[in-house]
C-alpha cells in the first residue's frame, strides 16, 4: 500500500491519536481528582509521609488513572513503533489541549486567556506538523491486529493485577487478626443480644448449625426463629432444640405478618420488633459459628462509629460439584473482591452470614418493611447504614457455610440468582467484572499472541497468578478445607463466571427455594407459577 500524501487526512492515525490523548488526559484528571481527595501534605514525617501513601494507595480513583495512563502509554508506545519521533511528540501535545478542557469542565478550574491562548497556539502547531509531513501508515493487515493486540495485552494484565491485590489486601487484613486476636474487639462490651434466625427448609446439618447459636460464650442473649407456616421440615428440628437447650431462651414464631416478595425480610420484620434486646445480628439458616462468635460481633459495637458489621464465610465440606463451584467462589474470588473493596473504599454492604446492628441504626435505614421487595435485602442493608455516615465493619474470624447439594445447573442458577443481583444494584460494578476476569482474557491474549511462547507466557501467567491468589485468600487466610483440596476447580469456576456473567445481561429470572421471580429495578416480582420450560 502506498503511503498517504502529503497534508492528506487518515482515520486510522487520528484514532490511535485520539486514543492516547483521552486516555493520557482521562488518567491525569482521575489522578488530580484522587489527590483533592486525599488532601494537601502539610507534614512531613516519615511516619506523616507514611500515613498519606497508605491513605492514596487505598484511593479507588488512583487506580483508575494508572489503568488510564498504562493504556495510554502502550499506544503512544505504539504510535513511537509505527512513525517518526518527530511527529508523534508534536501530535500528541494535544493532551494539553484536552487537559485544559477537562480541568475546565470536570474539576471546576479557572483558565486565564494566557491559558486559552496557548491553547490555540497548541492546536495551530499540531495542525503544521500534520499539515508539513503526513507520515506512511502501516499496511491494514499490520495495523488493526498490532492495536487490537496491544490493547488486549494492557487490558489482560488488570485482572492478574487484580488477583495479586486480593491476596495482599487478604494477606494484611488475616495477618493483622493473628497478631492481634482481638483484633481492637472490646471482649469487655457484652450487650444483650437478639439474634434473629429467619428460616424456610431444611438445610444440610440444619440442627448442628442452630446449635452453635446454643453454645456461644456469652452473658445475655436470645435466639428468634421465624417459619412460614407448621408444615416446614425445619420445625421439627427447631422444637428439637427448645427441648435440649434450656439457655439460651429461644422462640419460635409462626407466619409473618408483613407481606412482600422476600420471603426473609418478611421474616425479619417480625423478628425484629419481637426482639427483646437492642443489638440484632441476623445470620443465615446454612451457618455454623464459633463459641466466640458473639463477643467477637457485639464487641466491635464499642466504637460508636460501627453502625454494621458482616463477616466473610468457608465451607466445611462439601457434598457434590456444585457445592465445590460454590465454595471455591466464596472463598477463593468473592472474599477477595470484599477484601480489596474494604482496602479501596471500605465497605458498603453486608452479607448474610452476619448482618449486624443496633435497633436505632436499623429505625435510622427505615427498618426491613422498607426492604421487602428488594432482591439483595444485605446489599442494601450495608449500603444503607454506610450512607448514614456509620462504618461497615468485618469481622476478624469467617463463620462455617453448609453449602447445599446441589447439581452443576444448580451451581448456574445460584450463581445467575447472584450476579442478576449485581446488574440491577450496581450495574457499573457489574460491568467493571469484566476486568476482573483473568481466564476470557489471558486466552484472547493467548489467541492474539505473535508467538507460541508468549501464548504460553499470557496462559502460565494466569494459571500461576490466579492459583497463588486463591491459596493465599481461601488457604492462608480463610482455612478452607475446600479450598485447600480442590484449588484446581478455581480455573473451571472461572470458566462458567464468565459465562454466567454474559447471560445476566439477557436472563431476568430467577429461582430461590422453589419460587420464581423477575427482577425490576432490584426489586423481587414474583410468578404466579414456575415458567414453562417450553
Amino acid at each position: 500500500m502506498a503511503a498517504p500524501l502529503p497534508g492528506r487526512f487518515d482515520m486510522r492515525t487520528a484514532l490511535i491519536l485520539v486514543f492516547v490523548v483521552a486516555t493520557g488526559t482521562g488518567g491525569e484528571i482521575s489522578l488530580t481528582h484522587a489527590m483533592k481527595q486525599i488532601g494537601e501534605v502539610h507534614r512531613f514525617s516519615p511516619l506523616a509521609v507514611l500515613r498519606f501513601v497508605w491513605s492514596t494507595l487505598r484511593q479507588g480513583w488512583l487506580w483508575i488513572s494508572v489503568g488510564l495512563m498504562a493504556a495510554s502509554f502502550f499506544a503512544f508506545l505504539t504510535m513511537l513503533s509505527w512513525y517518526p519521533v518527530g511527529f508523534v511528540v508534536p501530535a500528541t501535545s494535544l493532551a494539553y489541549v484536552a487537559g485544559a478542557f477537562g480541568a475546565k469542565f470536570l474539576l471546576g478550574e479557572r483558565l486565564s486567556a494566557t491559558r486559552w491562548a496557548g491553547i490555540v497556539f497548541i492546536c495551530l502547531g499540531v495542525g503544521l506538523a500534520w499539515a508539513d509531513h503526513f507520515p506512511a501508515v502501516p499496511h491494514p493487515s499490520v495495523f488493526p491486529w498490532a492495536l487490537v493486540r496491544n490493547a488486549v495485552f494492557a487490558v489482560a494484565a488488570i485482572p492478574l493485577l487484580f488477583y495479586l491485590f486480593a491476596a495482599w489486601a487478604a494477606w494484611r487484613f488475616f495477618a493483622a487478626a493473628r497478631r492481634s486476636p482481638s483484633n481492637g474487639v472490646s471482649s469487655a462490651f457484652t450487650p444483650p443480644v437478639s439474634i434473629l434466625k429467619p428460616v424456610r427448609g431444611l438445610d444440610r446439618h440444619a440442627y448442628e448449625n442452630f446449635a452453635s447459636f446454643c453454645r456461644q460464650d456469652y452473658p445475655e442473649y436470645e435466639i428468634l426463629f421465624a417459619l412460614s407456616d407448621e408444615n416446614d421440615p425445619a420445625l421439627p428440628v427447631i422444637r428439637q432444640l427448645m427441648q435440649d437447650f434450656a439457655k439460651p431462651p429461644i422462640r419460635l414464631l409462626i407466619g409473618a405478618d408483613a407481606q412482600g416478595a422476600n420471603d426473609k425480610v418478611a421474616k425479619l420484620c417480625r423478628l425484629s420488633r419481637e426482639a427483646r434486646h437492642e443489638l440484632l445480628i441476623i445470620s443465615d439458616s446454612d451457618v455454623r459459628v464459633a463459641p466466640d462468635y458473639l463477643r467477637t460481633v457485639a464487641g466491635m459495637f464499642a466504637d460508636p462509629q460501627v453502625g454494621g458489621v458482616t463477616a466473610l464465610y468457608r465451607a466445611a465440606e462439601v457434598p457434590s460439584l456444585g457445592a465445590a463451584l460454590d465454595a471455591i467462589g466464596s472463598s477463593a474470588s468473592f472474599a477477595g473482591s470484599v477484601l480489596v473493596a474494604r482496602c479501596l473504599e471500605g465497605l458498603n454492604f453486608a452479607m448474610g452470614s452476619t448482618m449486624a446492628t443496633t435497633r436505632g441504626h436499623l429505625k435510622e435505614i427505615g427498618g426491613f418493611e422498607s426492604m421487602l421487595d428488594l432482591h439483595s435485602d444485605d446489599y442494601e442493608f450495608g449500603r444503607r447504614i454506610a450512607a448514614l455516615g456509620y462504618r461497615v465493619e468485618l469481622a476478624p474470624q469467617p463463620v462455617d457455610m453448609q453449602f447445599p447439594s446441589e447439581s452443576l445447573a444448580g451451581h448456574l442458577r445460584h450463581e445467575l440468582r447472584w450476579i442478576a443481583g449485581i446488574r440491577h444494584n450496581r450495574p457499573g460494578g457489574h460491568i467493571g467484572l469484566l476486568l476482573t476476569q483473568g481466564l476470557p482474557w489471558a486466552v484472547l491474549a493467548a489467541l492474539l499472541a505473535p508467538h507460541a511462547a508468549v501464548a504460553a507466557a499470557w496462559l502460565g501467567a494466569y494459571f500461576a497468578v490466579r492459583l497463588g491468589s486463591g491459596y493465599v485468600i481461601g488457604v492462608w487466610g480463610l482455612g478452607d478445607p475446600v479450598v485447600r483440596r480442590k484449588l484446581w476447580l478455581l480455573p473451571v469456576y472461572d470458566c462458567l463466571a464468565f459465562f454466567t456473567w454474559l447471560a445476566s445481561f439477557v436472563m431476568n429470572r430467577i429461582e430461590w427455594r422453589g419460587a420464581f421471580f423477575t427482577l425490576e429495578h432490584g426489586r423481587l416480582v414474583r410468578l404466579a407459577s414456575e415458567p414453562d420450560p417450553g
